[in-house]
């Protein structure tokens, strides 16, 4: 799992007495960390459970030699998993900037002309050559250990970009020495928001994996992911938000950038919302949005989430956004 993080779930009848949920996870440190913490929670709300995790590798831990953007696959890390989509738990979705031990102390801005920054992620490249122009930025792959591991020990990079949320699961909070605020760099869709994929039709494992939903959280990701979707964006673009709930207002800020951060377009909307602790008259039948199953929550906030995105989404759209994406889209294709 990276910021956003995945595991996969599903149950069987091993003996007649024990009931073995069989969770699914990449192979990765901070994936595992992220898998035994939902479970470790699962495993106190159902004593009576068994819970099996297993390991596997995805597209995209295979491919180590290539940009994530130019590989061509929206699920890489998350198709081998990949059924309904459950967030929960959200953790900083900001981005956190790591630098080399001769440049503790610095800052993005305040780094020397032409020092070389890493980052495998278009929308953070786009929209950080925009705020610090005197700055290179170059892809750089790999897990968190092995990108900590590039840059304390080779002298190519001054600095990398990682997503704050990832560094704090996996303790290393100390080596953060900057946190990229949304006026400096918006986040990825869902960021820092963990996951639990399950098959669409196993309702007895969507209902107990259900409890850990964070309705905050929940309609925060809604809005996000109905707003990339109706961008028709992905990895192979730049596309960044920024979400919000304040006093029953649902804020969401979303943007657009060519490759080389010269041309933006970024727009805030905002709608009223009410945000649920549980739903009081039951599970929904059918209440899987963007990808998103939330059966106890009610749906009229999450519609009024997948609208908001939308109506951004379609607003940018209006403005021109369209030719950015598609610009950029097939730069990054002919690179």
């Amino acid at each position: 799992m990276s910021g956003n993080g995945n595991a996969a779930a599903t149950a069987e009848e091993d003996t007649p007495k024990m009931r073995v949920i069989r969770v699914g996870t990449r192979k990765s440190q901070l994936a595992r960390i992220q898998t035994d913490s939902v479970v470790a929670t699962l495993k106190a709300l159902y004593p009576g459970l068994q819970f099996e995790i297993i390991a596997m590798s995805t597209t995209g831990d295979k491919i180590l030699d290539t940009a994530l953007s130019k590989i061509g696959e929206k699920s890489l890390f998350t198709k081998e998993l990949e059924h309904a989509l459950e967030r929960n738990e959200r953790e900083s979705p900001y981005d956190a900037v790591v630098f080399h031990p001769k440049f503790v102390g610095k800052t993005l801005e305040t780094l020397p002309e032409k020092s070389v920054v890493g980052t495998s992620s278009l929308r953070r490249a786009a929209q950080l050559q925009r705020k610090f122009p005197h700055l290179e930025f170059r892809n750089i792959r790999g897990n968190l250990n092995t990108r900590l591991r590039k840059l304390d020990e080779l002298q190519e990079f001054s600095a990398i970009i990682l997503a704050a949320a990832g560094l704090q699961r996996m303790g290393w909070q100390n080596r953060v020495g900057q946190i990229l605020h949304p006026e400096e760099c918006m986040y990825a869709v869902g960021q820092g928001a963990l996951g639990v994929e399950v098959r669409a039709k196993d309702q007895d494992i969507l209902d107990l994996v259900g409890v850990l939903h964070d309705p905050e959280t929940l309609l925060r990701c809604i809005a996000e992911r109905s707003f990339l979707r109706h961008l028709e964006g992905g990895c192979s673009v730049p596309v960044a938000v920024h979400t919000a709930i304040k006093d029953g207002q649902l804020y969401l800020t979303g943007g657009v950038w060519s490759l080389n951060g010269a041309e933006t377009m970024q727009d805030t909307m905002q709608t009223t919302i009410h945000v649920p602790v549980q739903h009081e008259d039951g599970p929904e039948d059918d209440p899987q949005l963007v990808g998103i199953t939330a059966r106890n929550i009610p749906r009229q906030p999450q519609l009024a989430a997948e609208n908001l995105g939308i109506s951004l989404a379609t607003l940018l759209l209006n403005k021109g956004a369209k030719n950015i994406l598609d610009v950029a889209r097939q730069l990054n294709e002919a690179h």
